[in-house]
């Protein structure tokens, strides 16, 4: 059996041209086998390429024939020679004859002596669909795995290199990047009055913020090789959550990048937003001034881990602690901890912060480093006991406005941890850049990364592609499951 396949091309100017016919591919098939029935993966990209070649071919001498002549005047252009321009698409790399024309009569004004229309309408010399392919899988996975997946399945060749799928998805990052609005210090508008004539407001949203760490390609030092990544999810009663990421020693808008976050969940001035975060320096003050119905909490789950290290040093002390000497020996207790108290003390500790009294886990603190300040000579996991003590002090410190009745939260089924924004920073982060990658990233690479990655996972990119380019036609697969 002998299957030809041809590409018919009509023209719409001329109701009487004789249509062109174009063979593209012809197929043969012998007895009915499994590997033999229907097209073939060879096949098929030799048949995606020749059907894209006649397209591309006859589009081009249109677009030719409408710019011979002048659009001003209809006068008939000179032509300047033609050259040779490359373009990018998913069914291969395609090489144009572009003709330059002098420059209408008409348009003496015009600086330029001769023009180039193809070059000028193809200037990104990449097709949007495969710079949409590229930014996507690169997203998901390395730039070497991107380019073996689009080579694999796509009439591509060997022609796609890593760098060039590097390159592109930070052209695309820094067009995501160039559309934010300006940085403020705050992004309330309007007066109590006029929330109030505002439309009832959707259901409250939970914002968590967390940090993680990358390793750095030019680390300061060999003790500094890593830089830190905040990343952050938005949960809502209503529909999917929504994730977002940045390096915040690079970014000039973290505060805009969030409002923008919260706005394309539909954010009202009059809408309740809750704020957890780990209360790390980076990401203390971002939360403010975003909203007035926001609150602010610091997770329990960072206030526990650090407790829990405290603990474990105190149990080190306590195996270290040598045989005291019989009651009322004096001697034999000076200059000595007493190791369940401290351990007591950390319980207390915990119970206030449990509770919300900020003011009596404060004082519990100091005392904690007037006993270990008090010891003649520390050991070592005294002096590591007394850092993490003066560490807790100033985290609780700077955070004390941020701490709630964890216990009454609880009790009323309020989130008190971000467990979500933990698992967020290993889906947005750890997946493509730590585990299992040993990848070394600067913090621009690492930062524009991340904002294709955030659209990637949100299902935003597609549609960032179709406001870009309106001509550009709609996922089908992503049309079909919002559909569903």
């Amino acid at each position: 059996m002998r299957v030809r396949i041809q590409v018919v091309i009509e023209s719409e100017s001329e109701s009487d041209a004789v249509p062109v016919v174009h063979e593209v591919a012809t197929l043969e098939r012998g007895a009915l086998q499994p590997e033999g029935l229907g097209l073939a993966l060879a096949e098929a990209k030799d048949l995606l390429r020749g059907v894209q070649e006649t397209m591309v071919a006859a589009q081009v001498a249109a677009f030719e024939t409408q710019q011979e002549c002048c659009p001003d005047c209809g006068r008939a252009r000179r032509r300047n020679g033609r050259h040779e321009i490359v373009y990018r698409t998913p069914f291969g790399k395609l090489r144009l004859d572009s003709p330059r024309f002098y420059v209408c009569p008409c348009q003496e004004a015009a600086r330029r002596a001769s023009i180039s229309p193809l070059a000028e309408r193809l200037s990104e010399r990449t097709a949007p669909e495969l710079a949409y392919l590229e930014s996507k899988f690169a997203a998901l996975m390395s730039y070497g795995l991107t380019v073996e997946l689009l080579a694999e399945v796509l009439p591509m060749g060997e022609e796609l290199a890593r760098t060039s799928v590097r390159r592109q998805v930070q052209r695309v990052a820094e067009r995501a990047e160039g559309e934010l609005g300006d940085e403020q210090f705050s992004f309330i508008e309007g007066c109590q009055r006029d929330w109030d004539q505002l439309p009832r407001p959707d259901p409250p949203l939970t914002v968590g913020l967390d940090g993680g760490y990358v390793h750095a390609c030019y680390p300061p030092s060999r003790t500094e090789g890593c830089f830190e990544v905040i990343a952050g999810k938005i949960l809502s009663e209503e529909g999917d959550p929504t994730c977002f990421a940045f390096v915040p020693s690079l970014d000039a808008k973290p505060k805009r990048r969030l409002f923008e976050v919260l706005k394309s969940r539909g954010l009202q001035m009059n809408q309740r937003v809750e704020f957890l975060t780990d209360g790390g320096d980076t990401v203390r003050e971002l939360p403010l001034y975003l909203c007035p119905e926001s609150e602010h909490w610091l997770d329990w789950f960072h206030v526990t881990m650090r407790l829990t290290v405290m603990g474990q040093l105190a149990k080190g002390l306590a195996l270290e602690r040598g045989p005291v000497g019989p009651a009322g020996d004096d001697e034999e207790e000076v200059g000595r901890l007493d190791v369940p108290a401290l351990e007591k003390q950390l319980e207390g500790l915990k119970w206030h912060l449990w509770h919300g009294n900020v003011y009596r886990a404060l004082q519990i603190l100091e005392d904690l480093e007037w006993d270990l300040e008090a010891q003649e000579e520390p050991s070592e996991r005294a002096k590591k006991m007394l850092k993490a003590v003066s560490e807790f002090h100033h985290y609780i410190e700077a955070n004390r406005a941020f701490i709630p009745n964890y216990g009454d939260r609880y009790r009323h089924g309020e989130r008190i941890a971000t467990s979500f924004a933990e698992s967020t920073v290993n889906q947005v982060i750890s997946k493509r850049m730590v585990k299992k990658q040993q990848m070394r990233w600067t913090a621009r690479g690492a930062h524009l990364l991340l904002q294709v990655r955030t659209r990637v996972l949100n299902d935003d990119l597609r549609a960032t592609f179709e406001r870009w380019y309106p001509g550009l036609k709609p996922d089908i697969a992503s049309t079909q499951d919002a559909a569903a």
